[in-house]
């Protein structure tokens, strides 16, 4: 039996490849929705992270919030303020956040303001959200009231 050559037979080989490819159908789809649970955890923490600075601000500056429109470092009081060293920017979508000055839409009208993100979230990861219904890709920050799924 010298002459007898080892190796695998083109059966063995192809039920490896059956057996990945199964593998991977049954695993991308899972990285995929964790990756975009991610985002949306990461834009909640930034506008919460928004929100304290905010506060933080109105404290120092006799209850006044900084300007409604995009969240900026200069809205804070520029570059070296002690509220907001970066402006945070959503890892949906690269773009920054939008403050609202009085808080409507999602947030009570009492609220004085929001904090919007642009609407590129994966409507799957925002259910377990307030005020979520099928649809929506936003999340919120309202004053008093939190986090919310929204549109506006």
């Amino acid at each position: 039996m010298a002459g007898t050559k080892r190796g695998f037979t083109l059966i063995e080989l192809m039920i490896v490849v059956a057996i990945i490819a199964i593998l991977a159908a049954i695993l991308i789809p899972n990285f995929i929705h964790a990756r975009a649970e991610s985002l949306a955890a990461a834009c909640e923490g930034n506008e919460k992270q928004i929100a304290t600075a905010m506060e933080e601000y109105a404290v120092d500056n006799g209850g006044q919030y900084p300007p409604a429109g995009p969240v900026t470092v200069a809205s804070f009081g520029g570059a070296g303020n002690a509220y907001l060293s970066a402006a945070p920017i959503d890892p949906a979508d690269g773009l920054g956040y939008i403050l609202v000055e009085p808080g409507n839409g999602a947030c009570l009208p009492s609220e004085a303001y929001k904090i919007l993100d642009h609407n590129n979230h994966d409507t799957s990861t925002l259910t377990g959200l307030y005020g979520y219904s099928a649809g929506i890709t936003g999340i919120r920050y309202c004053q008093a009231s939190g986090i919310h799924a929204s549109l506006n």
